[in-house]
């Protein structure tokens, strides 16, 4: 019997990684993946999505247990607070999506992370949601993210991780250039 050791850096599988990059490589239709997320609206503002199967490395994928997400709105935004807004769910992805690409980076080149912790605040102006000032646009008018990266690493290597997960990032390349973005209606 053969056991296979696996080398993980900062909790990343790093042949698994670069097994993927080579399998991608070699077959390219493997990259195309379909998210999915099914919203049902609860009470108010409070609704509930859950995710589950998925589309990728060429077939349907589905998961062991089903994620659910809750959305809602705090009590001065005519909420009950019952979870966080969608708006600070849009700020919680971008942080975890650069946090993981950081992640992957590091492991990749082998440096190994110490504390790594990501702030991410978004300013939005409510003239615009509820429709006061058709020049104030409804989402947010800047997002900032602050990076404190500790690792075995000098500090310009440490800074050029979270430079390379911005440029890599699915989420930071969505909420920076736009997605087109089509919604159908289907009434009963």
């Amino acid at each position: 019997m053969t056991t296979t050791q696996h080398q993980h850096t900062n909790g990343v599988d790093v042949p698994a990684l670069f097994g993927t990059i080579d399998a991608v490589r070699a077959a390219p239709e493997i990259a195309r993946f379909q998210f999915r997320a099914q919203t049902r609206w609860v009470d108010g503002t409070y609704n509930r999505t859950t995710i589950d199967t998925f589309h990728g490395a060429g077939a349907e994928q589905t998961r062991t247990e089903p994620f659910v997400v809750e959305a809602d709105h705090p009590v001065v935004l005519v909420g009950q607070d019952r979870a966080p807004t969608p708006a600070e769910h849009l700020l919680q992805a971008l942080g975890s999506c650069l946090m993981s690409g950081l992640a992957n980076i590091a492991a990749a080149r082998g440096i190994e992370l110490g504390e790594v912790t990501a702030r991410v605040e978004g300013d939005i102006d409510l003239l615009g949601i509820l429709g006061l000032d058709e020049s104030v646009r409804n989402g947010f008018e800047q997002v900032r993210v602050t990076f404190h990266v500790q690792g075995e690493a000098e500090a310009r290597e440490l800074a050029s991780l979270v430079e390379q997960a911005r440029r890599r990032s699915a989420v930071y390349d969505v909420v920076t250039r736009g997605v087109p973005v089509a919604v159908d209606v289907a009434t009963r």
